[in-house]
């Protein structure tokens, strides 16, 4: 295996606590732990694992929701020499069972709420040994931390396999290391910065603002789960707000409507906007009232960001993803590797010292992934004259019409401009005469009248006839995967009516 960094560095952890101890490491669950703190319950839990027979280098689940626990096991499982695999406490039992299977991983951490859930996977996993995070035998940690080989395998994380088996990327704690440097050179950093996540930490996302924490020593805020009062509350409590948030655009839209666009205090500096194109109108909505969006781009193989807009081209820039980070590379590409001229659409492709070394036990779709060093990431974008990246839409997503290329989420975009729009996925359909073409589906604003034929009329006065929804239904809610991303795929089967 290779990573972007070679050679060795102490535990993060444990280097941060003798620098910093009592900067202030983490509030979750309503308390607060320094990093002297932080360092010590995961030295427990760590000689705990290592006393219940964990050995270095093998696979460990961690099955828990977001809180201090989750965060203690992660620092505790890269001390006891072995890999983390997150789970997505969304997923079935079958399905995390495929996962636990494909990744080889035997022994399964999980908190006192995910017991139940736990005794399922082991049920359909065996074998599978089960380690409750609050039952641990409490050890004394032996002597001093061992150095993180940086070539060394830090964290499987699955894709959300949206169109298909989810894979295991495999994260470095080179790539990780590398992540959170490049992204510091790009947004700067501050001694008091708080980031909030309020994305599950299972993904990498989530996971990313942790290890940020340590290797920054500052402090992560983690919430159990979204709500955009509480995330705004963080925001505005005076002397200690959240300084860099990371959403999506549901999230960020939900936010805006909770408080009624009233304008966010100046010590929040960042609002990292991620997964996926953004809608021009909600960028016009946050320019208005001066929200600091960040719009970016990354994946779970490059260990979250690769490329992401500088704070002073956020209004300069709107709809941009920005440029790549320091050390990254990109380039358009078409069917052939032929890279793209300035302006072409074609799919998106990375390189760089945060990007997967591959995918777990999956040599063919690494090798059919990763071609001469390069990912080839699935989405599709375009590069302007000055190497800003914008993105249009997933390959996969893609609808062919015609002969025609049509990215849904212009479409969505353009939808979610009407005042009667809180919500719009955007999905193809077999077409007899075109081939495909796409179908709108809908959520609207309280109290809207739905109208099909007003909807329509609005798609066909701002887009290209080809482009327009062939139909639009109507529904309560989009489907969504944990981090908030639409599933496209899904759109079909929760129309209610049209």
């Amino acid at each position: 295996m290779t990573s972007g960094l070679g050679g060795s560095l102490p535990d993060w952890l444990h280097d941060r606590a003798h620098i910093s101890p009592d900067r202030i490491a983490l509030e979750a669950d309503g308390f607060r732990l320094d990093f002297g703190e932080l360092d010590a319950g995961a030295a427990e839990l760590a000689a705990g694992l290592d006393h219940t027979g964990v050995k270095p280098g093998e696979i460990v689940a961690l099955l828990a929701q977001n809180g201090a626990l989750f965060v203690q096991a992660v620092h505790a499982v890269a001390r006891a020499g072995a890999a983390l695999m997150p789970l997505n406490l969304r997923l079935t039992p079958s399905e995390l069972a495929w996962q636990l299977s494909d990744a080889g991983a035997h022994r399964l951490l999980h908190d006192a709420a995910n017991r139940d859930l736990a005794i399922a996977l082991r049920d359909e996993a065996a074998p599978l040994e089960l380690l409750a995070l609050e039952k641990l035998p409490v050890q004394s940690a032996p002597g001093d931390p061992p150095r993180f080989d940086l070539a060394a395998l830090h964290s499987v994380v699955y894709t959300s396999g949206t169109t298909g088996r989810p894979k295991g990327a495999m994260l470095t704690y080179g790539n990780h290391l590398w992540s959170a440097t490049a992204s510091a050179l790009n947004l700067g950093l501050q001694p008091d910065d708080r980031w909030l996540a309020c994305l599950p930490l299972f993904h990498v996302g989530g996971l990313s603002i942790l290890l940020r924490s340590v290797i920054y020593g500052t402090t992560a805020v983690v919430h159990p789960g979204f709500d955009p009062a509480r995330v705004n509350a963080a925001i505005d409590s005076e002397g200690d707000g959240v300084t860099i948030v990371s959403v999506v655009a549901n999230m960020l839209q939900r936010m805006l409507d909770e408080r009624s666009d009233q304008p966010y205090p100046s010590s929040l500096r960042c609002v990292l906007l991620g997964g996926g194109p953004a809608p021009e109108p909600l960028l016009r909505r946050c320019a208005e009232i001066g929200v600091p969006v960040v719009q970016t781009y990354g994946l779970t193989e490059t260990a979250s960001q690769i490329a992401t807009l500088a704070p002073q081209d956020a209004l300069p820039r709107l709809g941009a993803a920005g440029k790549p980070l320091f050390g990254a590379e990109l380039r358009i590409v078409d069917e052939n590797d032929s890279q793209r001229a300035a302006g072409e659409a074609g799919e998106i492709a990375v390189r760089g010292p945060s990007v997967t070394p591959g995918y777990l036990n999956r040599p063919e779709e690494t090798a059919a992934a990763i071609r001469d060093g390069w990912l080839h990431t699935g989405d599709i974008g375009y590069l302007d004259g000055e190497g800003y990246l914008y993105i249009l839409d997933r390959r996969d997503d893609l609808i062919v019409s015609g002969g025609e290329n049509i990215y849904p989420a212009e479409i969505e975009a353009t939808l979610q401009s009407h005042p009667d729009v809180l919500e719009a996925g955007v999905y193809g359909v077999e077409d007899d005469r075109w081939g495909r073409s796409p179908v709108a589906v809908v959520v609207l604003h309280e109290g809207a009248v739905p109208s099909t034929e007003a909807l329509l009329a609005f798609c066909r006065e701002r887009l290209a006839a080809y482009k327009a929804p062939k139909r639009i239904d109507f529904a309560s809610s989009l489907p969504r995967n944990a981090a908030g991303k639409l599933l496209r795929n899904r759109l079909g089967d929760v129309s209610s009516f049209s």
